[in-house]
Formats: structure tokens, sequence, C-alpha cells
């Protein structure tokens, strides 16, 4: 699998910018991506020392959609929680 294929992109919600702090950092990965590939993809994109990589499905939900309400689901997600060893990612803008 490609490297700017198992990295989708990085997720900036409340949540995370707090993570952040703790050096860890949620991205969302493909869905077929396991674990190795992600820590490997993210050492190589962003020259960081990854530890810990925890994986985690967030189900789609069921959206009313048109004029008839009819029913659609939204597509699952995975994301990935990492911590850094070493080094940091400067996706959050600074003034």
């Amino acid at each position: 699998m490609l490297l700017n294929k198992i990295l989708i992109k990085p997720i900036l919600t409340e949540k995370a910018t707090n993570l952040v702090q703790s050096n860890v950092y949620m991205f969302e990965v493909d869905l077929k991506a396991n674990k190795h590939q992600v820590k490997q993809a993210l050492e190589k994109l962003y020259k960081v020392k990854t530890g810990e990589v925890k994986v985690m499905i967030r189900k789609g939900k069921e959206k009313k959609v048109g004029k008839k309400g009819l029913l659609k689901k939204t597509a699952d997600r995975k994301i990935a929680f990492i911590k850094l060893k070493e080094g940091k990612i400067n996706l959050f803008p600074q003034k």
C-alpha cells in the first residue's frame, strides 16, 4: 500500500488538540491499513519516532436524505491514535 494512501488526513477536533499536549496525534487512516503500516508511513512522511499506535473503527451513521427522507448510511472510518517518542508534527497553526 502506498504511503500517501495509508494516512488520509489528520483529525483536527477539540479532543485531538487536547491530546497533542501528551504527544498523541489522531489521523484518519485507510480501512485496510494495519498498525505497522500506519507507524511506518508516519515515520517516513513526518520524520518522527513513533511509539504506541492504537486503532479504532468508527461505524457510519444512518442519515435521512432527500425530500422523501430515505435512509443513507455514511461510510465507516478508521482512526489511529499515535503516540510520539521523539519529534513533533506541526498540524496546528501557530501565531
